[in-house]
């Protein structure tokens, strides 16, 4: 399994053909008949929203690395092998923004796809917090430039910009009761 287009194979080093598999294209090696399974990369993420406030509020970091530097999105990343997806995005949330929460308090929020990059498909699991069972003060953390609650009228009337996909969830995460 290979998380961009192969054009080689990973076993061999021969070069691939497309071949019908299971009623699709797909890559397979012509020397060893190895098919190379093209697969999205799992990603976690949670929004920690804190109710205190006359409009809820959700924890957002500034992108500082690419893509999309300098686009807020929820904290969040690729999972790792044998983490679970709610562990992910824990790990992710305090490795961006210094702000810990218990895995088991994580309520799923939904789950998205963004759009191909370079032929690397990314699957995310979302997951929303309330801010009450979160300990720490936000910092920019390890991908990040800036970490801060927003509000949505705030952040509508910034002129900031969200990465694609994680606005929808922070409009959500903000509109849960």
């Amino acid at each position: 399994m290979v998380s961009r287009p192969p054009e080689f194979c990973p076993h061999c080093g021969s070069a691939l053909e497309s071949a019908t598999v299971d009623g699709r294209e797909r890559e397979r090696c012509p020397t060893c008949a190895e098919v190379i399974w093209h697969n999205p990369v799992p990603c976690a993420s949670v929004a920690v929203v804190d109710r205190s406030r006359p409009e809820p509020a959700v924890l957002c970091v500034e992108r500082g690395v690419p893509p999309g530097v300098g686009e807020w999105t929820l904290p969040g990343g690729h999972m790792e092998v044998g983490e679970a997806p709610e562990v992910a995005a824990v790990r992710e949330l305090e490795e961006e923004t210094g702000v810990s929460v218990d895995p088991d308090a994580l309520e799923i929020l939904g789950a998205s796809t963004m759009p191909p990059r370079d032929g690397k498909h990314v699957v995310t699991m979302h997951y929303v917090v309330d801010g009450a069972d979160a300990a720490g003060e936000p910092r920019a953390g390890s991908d990040a430039t800036n970490a801060r609650f927003w509000a949505p009228g705030e952040f509508d009337a910034s002129g900031e910009r969200f990465r694609p996909i994680h606005e929808d969830r922070f409009r959500e995460a903000a509109a849960l009761e």
